[in-house]
């Protein structure tokens, strides 16, 4: 071995390390994330093998490798002798998700010193997708644009690994949403509150917008969290709740 064998493979201070290339199941498993956080694949749903390996044009060991990575992310749940199902969230993973949503979202948004013009008109354009889908009487439109708009805070952060968590986190909230069955009645309220947001982060005031959405978190889990606990427990369910 020469002494520039030595070297190869490792680190110095004149060396950037690209990252992995994404496999192909990598690739198939971001499809899936994307198709829960639009509301494609409510919880529960048996998802077929061998129609996604059609849709994606993919082979059955990418798909299974796909489907390994989501379980990873309690996405999805892996049955024995049945395949694979969306997975059901219960209260206790709404509490989780809120506590991870508050870690990605306030830091973002209270250290977004001096964030660049476009990742703030991101957040802007996610409030003007949820107000035309609303327009348009499109409640399940509006939810998804609630996801892009969060997706949208937690970028202000400017970090690729937080983009990724934010995402994940964003599929399992997603289908925490199915337990409300009026998405008008659930929606309608926080979209003047995702206006008052982006104007505030306009305006640089990043501690009165983190504060509105401190208050805005609080409110979305202490609503899901008397939803799911009415479903868990039998008791009576909050309007706007499926049973």
């Amino acid at each position: 071995m020469t002494a520039t064998d030595d070297r190869i493979g490792r680190p110095t201070g004149r060396t950037r390390l690209l990252p992995p290339l994404p496999s192909q199941a990598e690739r198939v498993a971001e499809l899936l994330r994307e198709a829960v956080i639009d509301g494609d694949h409510p919880p529960g749903r048996r998802l077929s093998e061998e129609r996604l390996c059609e849709e994606l044009g993919v082979s059955r060991n990418t798909l299974r490798e796909a489907f390994r990575l989501l379980v990873r992310e309690r996405l999805v749940v892996h049955q024995m002798h049945r395949g694979v199902f969306v997975s059901l969230p219960d209260s206790e993973d709404v509490r989780d998700l809120f506590n991870a949503r508050r870690s990605l979202e306030l830091p973002a948004v209270q250290r977004a010193v001096d964030p660049t013009a476009e990742s703030v008109a991101v957040v802007g354009r996610a409030v003007d997708e949820g107000e035309a889908a609303r327009d348009a009487g499109d409640w399940w439109g509006v939810g998804t644009a609630n996801m892009h708009f969060h997706q949208a805070l937690a970028g202000l952060a400017g970090s690729a690994r937080i983009d990724e968590f934010m995402s994940r986190v964003l599929a399992e909230t997603r289908l925490v949403f199915h337990v409300m069955d009026a998405p008008r009645e659930f929606h309608a309220p926080y979209l003047d509150w995702n206006r008052r947001i982006h104007t505030l982060l306009v305006a640089g005031d990043n501690e009165g917008a983190a504060a509105e959405l401190t208050t805005y978190l609080d409110t979305s889990e202490e609503q899901l969290v008397t939803a799911f606990v009415a479903r868990e427990t039998g008791g009576d369910r909050p309007a706007g709740t499926t049973p």
